[in-house]
């Protein structure tokens, strides 16, 4: 599995640019496979968070903004390049920037995405989620590239990389993977690309961040979840799926897909979706629009007229 790795990335590149690392795996399981890996590129490499923890430090091990802020902490006290931090078993990442900020998953699908094309050459289509940022379109159509559409579940994502032979495909929730590797979400994987991502172009990550947003325009998202009563759920679930009844949208609307979920789809380019998650018991509602205003607005609109 490491043989692989080493076999994908440029070693060299990241050999020779000396960058500083700090890792987060949670109290999970990534230490190992991602301290020999660094360790063989000879990044700085530190660790927190390092020993193993069947509780993971009473805390759920999930890498958000919320989950990150020591992470956060060090990577600005130790003025390190990146922050890696990876959830539990390691299949998700998330990631804290040179400044100091955290990179939503869409953000590093992004990256990764642009990266790929732009500094190593690979050409292929993409592929996301139905919650995931229509971002990756602006920037595939950019490179006369497709992004390809999925329901949510990495199953789903994974066949339709083989089905479409995309590149990279990958999840708002922090899962991805690339063509040539494993066909399941690989937060280590993951991680040694953003590494190497670094060392090869020579920017670091706000820079490549701010050079997409430059060339691709700014994108904002709001994501909200609403538990519910069984009878709501059965309620919620007519109004959105049998009887197909939305609000009265302040945009107006291209189409509307049931896919997975109740997912209404602007002439503007915004997108918001109402969908059940199928590994907890909520209702996730994710609004991406140009202006964040909007995203509020139309997370609002869906909370009132669904009776959230």
């Amino acid at each position: 599995y490491l043989d692989n790795i080493i076999a994908a990335v440029d070693v060299e590149a990241i050999k020779n640019k000396g960058l500083r690392v700090t890792l987060d795996p949670m109290y999970g399981v990534s230490q190992t496979s991602l301290k020999t890996l660094l360790s063989i590129t000879r990044c700085e490499l530190e660790i927190i968070h390092e020993r193993h923890d069947t509780l993971f430090g009473g805390k759920l091990p999930a890498p958000n903004a919320q989950t990150l802020r020591s992470l956060q902490n060090y990577v600005l006290d130790r003025g390190c390049d990146i922050g890696v931090a990876t959830d539990g078993d390691a299949d998700r990442i998330g990631v804290i920037d040179d400044t100091g900020k955290f990179l939503h998953p869409n953000d590093i699908l992004v990256l990764l995405y642009y990266y790929l094309v732009k500094y190593k050459g690979w050409s292929g289509p993409v592929v996301r989620n139905v919650a995931t940022t229509h971002m990756l379109d602006r920037v595939a159509e950019s490179f006369g590239q497709k992004c390809y559409e999925a329901p949510v579940g990495f199953k789903h994502i994974s066949a339709k990389m083989q089905e479409t032979d995309a590149i990279i495909g990958g999840e708002s929730s922090g899962g991805l993977t690339v063509k040539g590797h494993i066909h399941g979400k690989d937060g280590i994987y993951a991680a040694t690309l953003l590494v190497e991502m670094i060392a090869v172009s020579g920017k670091k990550l706000s820079e490549i961040a701010a050079d997409i947003m430059k060339e691709y325009g700014a994108i904002h998202v709001a994501e909200r979840d609403y538990r519910f009563t069984p009878e709501e759920k059965e309620r919620i679930h007519n109004i959105l799926m049998e009887e197909r009844k939305l609000p009265e949208m302040p945009f107006e609307t291209d189409h509307v897909s049931y896919m997975d979920g109740c997912k209404v789809y602007f002439k503007n380019g915004g997108w918001v979706i109402a969908r059940f998650s199928g590994t907890e018991p909520l209702l996730r509602i994710f609004c991406e629009m140009e202006h964040e205003p909007d995203t509020v607005r139309m997370c609002n609109l869906f909370e009132e007229y669904l009776g959230l």
